[in-house]
């Protein structure tokens, strides 16, 4: 009984892809004529689902990058890497976490080099995207729901 349930579950890459990007660099050519270049970033993550068909899984991993100097946008890359996923089999909690942690975390490769490679091309150093924990991300994505949830049965 046990095989036949583990036999049903299947998880597969079927394709990884870019669905959209844009890159904007509204103070050029003159940003690069400073010398002191020491700009702040903020990254902005967020992921999605849609199921097509009965296994067929699209995740969409979307990232949003801006430098800044002095209140001025430096660059903005705004990109979503996505992937088709055959997820069968499981359900509940074990589902979530596929969608929302395990799925992310293969897209999230792909999406880093994009977006280093683009900011390069734009003319700026090199920019690195320090590792994301997915797991984490989720774990907590699960206890703001949880919060949420209580606050408003307290409120009825």
């Amino acid at each position: 009984m046990a095989e036949e349930q583990a036999a049903e579950k299947r998880l597969s890459i079927g394709k990884i892809y870019l669905k959209d990007f844009s890159f904007e660099s509204p103070q050029a050519p003159h940003v690069f004529r400073q010398s002191d270049w020491k700009p702040t970033t903020d990254l902005n993550l967020r992921s999605g689902h849609t199921a097509i068909g009965d296994d067929q899984h699209e995740i969409v991993l979307t990232l949003t990058v801006e430098a800044k100097t002095e209140d001025k946008t430096v660059f903005l890359v705004e990109l979503q890497q996505a992937g088709l996923f055959e997820i069968a089999g499981y359900e509940g909690e074990e589902l979530g976490a596929i969608i929302g942690s395990f799925c992310p975390n293969i897209l999230f490769p792909y999406a880093r080099e994009t977006i280093a490679s683009l900011i390069q091309k734009g003319g700026f150093p090199e920019f690195v995207l320090q590792p994301i924990n997915f797991d984490a991300l989720y774990l907590q994505s699960k206890q703001q729901q949880a919060s949420a949830q209580a606050e408003e049965a307290e409120k009825h």
